[in-house]
């Protein structure tokens, strides 16, 4: 689902021009038959448009309770490809198809209501609807601060660590926005300060103790893994491929957590307003390090946000290990979520899955580079200096600075090539040998991803080099402005 060679075209998404542009006809007649085919089976599917990089395009489904949205969006994923087909297209639900332009992800629009449909996260008009607003809010803030590290798991693959953090995407730093007014709230009840209003409106908590709450009045940051976004959080780490099932769990369950011993706390006190005004203030101080609402893509935010101990997992390699700790075993046995077992059942498929993907994606290289790219370099190399032979023949005295210059080029571009790939087949070999699936992953990882960039490296390089009609695989150019 990815491309392993290629070099970038002159023009990326620098412009913009695509993300604001119109749609192109073919594209607006696949949206057309697709939005046709997700209403038959009950998806109501809308807000399809383009997205940053070219023939890039995002598609939104509408709202709906977690199982259905569940079941939605492997439909849709599975009609998507189907629809595409038809038109001549091809959708790529890998999280990084092309290098150099923005990969593609989902965001996972999530809230808690009743059984009768009242939104928990839904700031409302009434002093006990604004108490029971700033609860919730401090349960997940809680749970996300807790479990940041699960969180980091369920959205870890490897196309999704090609993604993360590559200034389009969360970075793998997992921490909370909630605006500037909301978080100036929190921070006054923590610190006992007063809370500057700057919103238009403000709304009473109903709880003595606690300042207005003001509603929020900034714009998303679209930088934030989890965000909110005035009635819901929107977890925007999932990648493209993945099923939302397993992010959707584990968010619940972490809620659930807090929940179920926030309920243990409260059930008990007689001055219910007092406990949870304290219960709030409490949380908030514990846990307010989760919350940062400037620029996630700033290194002066990965320093920061060390400081702060956060985690920064930046693999799958790196993340699994959180998944089959005694922690996370006690929290999805206590709600019986999955069994230790199952916890360690799902952590040994998610790494070898990890393995085998790298290892298809490697022996793919090598064969491509073997059958393909080198003789092709061979072919054209050999070309330019039978032509500049003949032009000597021609005319002596021409100098041949690009015949010369190019064929000297490419001819050490294929033996650093040869060599190269002569690494990554070796590197690929011993991976089998490691033994233990997270030592394997390690190994994939640290030396085999490593030996493919160098690979990739070379190989981008030659073509640029090459006449186009000698190259023998689609370039980026054609792959991304065909359509």
């Amino acid at each position: 689902g990815r491309t392993l060679l290629g070099a970038r075209p002159p023009k990326g998404q620098e412009l913009e021009d695509h993300y604001f542009g119109n749609l192109k006809s073919r594209v607006s007649a696949f949206m057309r038959e697709l939005d046709e085919e997700l209403w038959k089976l009950g998806i109501l599917a809308k807000t399809e448009h383009n997205e940053v990089a070219p023939s890039q395009h995002e598609l939104a489904p509408i709202f709906t309770t977690s199982n259905l949205a569940v079941d939605h969006n492997q439909l849709t994923m599975e009609v998507m490809k189907k629809v595409a087909d038809k038109h001549g297209l091809v959708c790529l639900l890998h999280e990084k198809p092309f290098a150099g332009v923005n990969g593609s992800g989902k965001h996972n629009n999530w809230s808690l209501s009743t059984d009768s449909g009242i939104n928990l996260l839904e700031p409302g008009d009434n002093p006990k609807d604004n108490a029971q607003f700033l609860l919730f809010l401090v349960a997940v803030i809680a749970a996300v601060d807790e479990y940041q590290d699960l969180l980091r798991v369920s959205v870890a693959n490897a196309g999704n660590d090609h993604r993360l953090g590559a200034n389009e995407a969360p970075p793998a730093i997992v921490s909370m926005f909630l605006g500037q007014e909301l978080t100036n709230i929190l921070d006054s009840l923590a610190d006992g300060t007063d809370c500057p209003n700057k919103a238009p409106t403000s709304m009473l908590l109903g709880v003595n103790l606690l300042p207005p709450l003001p509603k929020d009045s900034t714009d998303r940051n679209r930088t934030s893994p989890f965000a909110f976004t005035g009635n819901k959080f929107e977890f925007r780490m999932l990648g493209s491929s993945f099923s939302v099932s397993g992010p959707n769990f584990v968010l619940n369950t972490i809620i659930a957590d807090k929940l179920s011993l926030f309920a243990d706390q409260l059930e008990k006190e007689t001055d219910f307003a007092c406990a949870l005004s304290k219960l709030v203030k409490e949380t908030y101080q514990k846990h307010r390090r989760i919350v940062f609402n400037g620029n996630n893509y700033a290194q002066a935010w990965v320093e920061e946000a060390q400081r702060r101990g956060l985690s920064n997992l930046k693999s799958t390699v790196d993340a699994l290990p959180a998944f089959i700790s005694k922690k996370s075993i006690a929290l999805f046995s206590k709600f019986g979520v999955l069994s230790e077992t199952e916890i360690h059942s799902r952590y040994e498929i998610v790494l070898e899955n990890y393995c085998k993907t790298i290892n298809i994606e490697a022996l793919t290289m090598t064969d491509m580079v073997r059958k393909q790219i080198l003789p092709a370099l061979s072919t054209f190399s050999g070309m330019l200096a039978r032509s500049a032979q003949d032009k000597l023949v021609l005319v002596p005295s021409l100098s041949l600075s690009y015949e010369k210059s190019t064929v000297t080029s490419l001819s050490r571009l294929a033996d650093s090539l040869e060599s190269a790939v002569t690494e990554l087949e070796k590197r690929v070999v011993d991976a089998r040998m490691v033994g233990e699936v997270l030592q394997t992953s390690r190994y994939y990882h640290d030396q085999v991803l490593p030996a493919m960039a160098e690979v990739r490296s070379i190989s981008d390089s030659a073509e640029l080099l090459m006449g186009e009609s000698y190259y023998p695989i689609p370039t980026y150019e054609q792959l991304l402005y065909s359509v």
